[in-house]
């Protein structure tokens, strides 16, 4: 009923920049919350960042000052523009939305993750 998909992932050099995308689709009345996770091997997933729908955010502590979640109400859609990246930012980076359904249900949908690896 309502899909998520991500774009923006790759490969990326210390330093370098990468901006993920997120668009939730279907039907859909409204979102709430958009999140980006993230997963490196061998780790627990990590909440990156939340964006509310007055547009007020949540950046984690080891992203604060490099990472920026923004968002784009008319679209639907959720951004992580991520800056200075690091090696240890290497993970399967997954876009979240807390949605209201047309039924008017609220349901939780994760998009498919997509890759971000950073060389050292």
């Amino acid at each position: 009923q309502v899909q998520l998909v991500e774009s923006g992932g790759g490969l990326v050099q210390a330093g370098g920049s990468l901006r993920l995308s997120c668009t939730a689709s279907g039907s859909i009345f409204s979102i709430n919350v958009m999140a980006w996770y993230r997963q490196a091997p061998g780790k627990q997933r990590e909440l990156v960042a939340t964006i509310i729908k007055d547009g007020t955010t949540h950046h984690a502590d080891s992203v604060k000052g490099r990472f920026t979640i923004s968002g784009d109400n008319a679209k639907n859609t959720v951004y992580l523009q991520m800056n200075s990246l690091k090696p240890e930012d290497t993970a399967v980076y997954c876009c979240n939305a807390l949605v209201v359904t047309i039924g008017r249900s609220m349901v939780n949908y994760w998009g498919q993750g997509t890759q971000v690896t950073v060389s050292a």
